[in-house]
């Protein structure tokens, strides 16, 4: 019967060893992910400007050895990311793709004039240096025209802006649930320990001597929710790769090192703290509140 007794309290322990850690686990899996959402809020706005059309439309009788030196002008620009070279053949044969009938049959030639569609860096993609860019591309004598949606700039710019003050808010609010939920799961821990800690200390244990263990065994847990829940970030970073590259991208394994550095100081961190102020609290508490 005593055996019987013994393996369910083994059981019912190690049940709550593992709850504790699972839940330890994905507290700090949102957590990481949070900061993962925040490393790339940047790259994700820049990845939205970086992709704005924006085409230097060439004059007609424009030699091919002067489109050459103002594109190479263009790529060696400071504000200039890539650029493509479009013929007027290459022109014709998208616009019939997109208008899904051959127009040069209809007109009996090709109106399309040489261009240079090129991609700006993120830092410039926004209406006041697009403005400048545009003066000073104009300045070429080869140049007709610049083409862009300016109405999609603004509205790419004010989203990114909108974007990240919602990120920035949203990360704040769930950072908070994140460790009441934290601070809550350790809580519960030690509620079902409270007499144990109380027994220890009426037999005449020190309160070091009582929390020593449950330090201890709270780092612990804060250690091994910390490796679950990096080893779960690394194959959300890995698939989120394949699918995404563009945008997910942590080839800086210096920033991927860091924020794993961050999950395992907060985990343990954490652990160690609310551990310490549900111990202290037991060990403060009167004898006849331990059952309410």
């Amino acid at each position: 019967m005593k055996k019987r007794e013994g393996r369910t309290t083994t059981r019912k322990l190690r049940s709550s060893y593992v709850t504790t850690v699972v839940s330890i686990s994905l507290v700090l899996f949102l957590l990481s992910l949070l900061g993962l959402l925040v490393l790339n809020t940047k790259k994700l706005g820049d990845f939205v400007r970086e992709n704005i059309g924006f085409s230097v439309i060439l004059k007609e009788n424009t030699r091919e050895a002067d489109i050459i030196q103002i594109q190479r002008y263009f790529d060696a620009s400071a504000f200039v990311k890539e650029t493509k070279y479009i013929t007027p053949d290459q022109a014709a044969e998208e616009l019939q793709k997109e208008l899904g009938e051959n127009f040069l049959d209809f007109l009996g030639f090709n109106p399309l004039l040489p261009s240079i569609d090129l991609k700006l860096y993120a830092a410039f993609a926004n209406p006041d240096s697009i403005a400048r860019i545009e003066k000073e591309f104009l300045d070429y004598p080869q140049v007709k025209e610049i083409y862009y949606q300016e109405s999609l700039v603004h509205l790419v710019n004010e989203n990114v802006r909108n974007l990240s003050l919602i990120i920035l808010v949203f990360s704040g609010f769930l950072f908070f649930i994140s460790i009441a939920l934290f601070n809550n799961t350790i809580r519960l821990l030690f509620y079902s320990k409270r007499f144990i800690i109380k027994t220890m200390q009426l037999v005449g244990a020190t309160r070091s001597f009582i929390r020593r263990p449950f330090i201890f065994s709270g780092v612990l847990h804060g250690l091994f929710g910390s490796l679950v829940a990096s080893i779960m970030l690394i194959i959300v970073i890995y698939f989120a790769q394949r699918e995404m590259p563009d945008i997910i991208g942590f080839t800086d394994y210096g920033t991927l090192g860091i924020l794993l550095f961050a999950i395992f100081t907060i985990g343990i961190l954490l652990s160690w703290l609310s551990t310490l102020f549900a111990v202290n609290k037991y060990l403060r508490i009167d004898q006849d509140k331990l059952y309410y």
